[in-house]
């Protein structure tokens, strides 16, 4: 079915022929044997009809997509179709006039000549709106695909975190269990119970802020099993900011960076501190830890910061921005994103 017949948009279609419907009474009343009233009886019933008829080349049009190559057989087509148009608007005009009991004999030509033109006219319209669909629907396709390719990079990103942190844990329980074999059984059940929690997560994109610093939470109370007082957690989070969604585990690579590299390398050890807030652009999540500044910088710190950088670029682009920098002795690290799922 034509889309203007299935739409409430047949209506508008039909207003937009009054004009062409006035140009021929005009023309019909000016050559002459009609009063004006008489030429608007004969061409409105004719215009009315036609404008159905002019409904007509969509087909045509859907079923011989336009291309240089096929022109002439188009031309000759449509050329055939304008004409027996132009013949059936002619004819209806002459039928109604002949009920009116009016000579119109000599307006055929310019009713047969209008009815080709009206056609051709609403051909090249009818081709002009498959184009404009036909790109709506490529950019439709174009869209879908970045929409997936980000989600499967995503997807891919949130992968590597667990092998990544997998290794980093079970390096510490090999080495806490030759010195504590009871502490290491113990962080063995910790990370059970952690991988329990973050597998759980399952295919949920997003998670609220407060279950994201719940997790960092639960990992940060896992390395506490091998610190023990060397390693004190602050959390705080601002009321507005709870629900905010964000991106599973995001937070996973900056407490295990705060950890290896920061409370590890300190004999005294220190505070990881993580705060959450709100301000006019959404939230602001940062997370900060002391380090030894005499100690060599790791080889592979930026590692887990890139991840974190490429997974806010693909899930928020220009809305969202990582910095880091280091003041008053701790190294700083800060998120700025959207807060969404409010």
């Amino acid at each position: 079915m034509h889309p203007i017949l299935a739409s409430r948009r047949l209506l508008f279609y039909l207003l937009a022929w009054l004009p062409a419907c006035a140009l021929l009474t005009y023309l019909t009343w000016a050559g002459g044997g009609f009063r004006l009233s008489q030429a608007a009886a004969v061409v409105a019933p004719a215009c009315f009809v036609y404008a159905f008829v002019c409904l007509s080349p969509w087909y045509l049009c859907r079923s011989r997509p336009f291309s240089l190559a096929a022109l002439p057989e188009l031309a000759v087509t449509f050329s055939a179709a304008a004409a027996a148009g132009g013949l059936l608007l002619a004819g209806i005009a002459w039928a109604v006039a002949l009920e009116l009991k009016i000579d119109a004999t000599g307006h055929l030509p310019l009713w047969f000549g209008v009815g080709v033109l009206l056609y051709l006219l609403s051909t090249g319209l009818h081709y002009a709106g498959l184009a404009a669909e036909e790109s709506r629907a490529a950019e439709a396709r174009a869209a879908e695909a970045r929409t997936l390719a980000r989600e499967a990079e995503l997807q891919a990103l949130r992968l590597q975190i667990h092998p990544h942190f997998l290794f980093n844990s079970l390096h510490s329980i090999a080495a806490l269990a030759s010195v504590d074999s009871a502490r290491a059984r113990e962080m063995c059940i910790r990370l059970s119970d952690f991988l329990r929690i973050s597998l759980g997560l399952g295919s949920r994109p997003t998670i609220p802020l407060v279950e994201e610093l719940d997790l960092a939470r639960n990992y940060l109370e896992l390395e506490r099993v091998r610190f023990s007082d060397r390693l004190r957690v602050e959390i705080e989070i601002q009321a507005g900011c709870e629900n905010c969604a964000v991106p599973a585990l995001l937070l996973q690579p900056l407490v295990e960076n705060a950890v290896k590299h920061g409370i590890a390398g300190l004999v005294e050890g220190g505070t990881i501190r993580l705060e959450a807030r709100r301000d006019a652009a959404g939230v602001v999540v940062t997370v900060t830890n002391p380090f030894d500044p005499e100690a060599p910088p790791p080889e592979r710190l930026g590692v887990g910061l890139a991840q974190v950088r490429r997974r806010l670029e693909v899930r928020y682009g220009p809305q969202a921005r990582m910095d880091t920098g280091i003041a008053d002795g701790l190294y700083r690290v800060v998120l700025r994103l959207p807060c969404e799922g409010e």
